[in-house]
């Protein structure tokens, strides 16, 4: 019974569904571009770091400098990629059966 009963539920996401959809969905989108904004500074940064250890033959400063462009970089990535991997996921996991 309790099988039967767990088999018949269902998930589709309606933003509309909620009040406030909207709203939230506006936040996450604030945020992405605050994220995004963040992400430059550092990249920013971290070049003006690495440039400044590579000529100053400074090799720790450059390395954390280019640790930074590349966390940096990789971070604007995920932040970009995020919504597609959630879809993708959720995509994937509404295939199994």
């Amino acid at each position: 019974m309790l099988i039967r009963f767990l088999l018949g539920v269902s998930v589709n996401p309606n933003m509309a569904a909620l009040p406030g959809g909207q709203e939230l969905q506006n936040l996450i989108n604030g945020l992405s571009a605050w994220a995004l904004l963040i992400a430059l500074g550092a990249l920013i940064v971290g070049a003006v770091a690495w440039a400044v250890g590579a000529h100053s033959q400074n090799y720790h400063q450059a390395a954390l400098g280019k640790k930074a462009v590349l966390v940096s970089a990789l971070s604007a990535l995920i932040i970009g990629a995020a919504p597609d991997i959630i879809n993708f996921f959720y995509s994937a996991g509404q295939t199994i059966h």
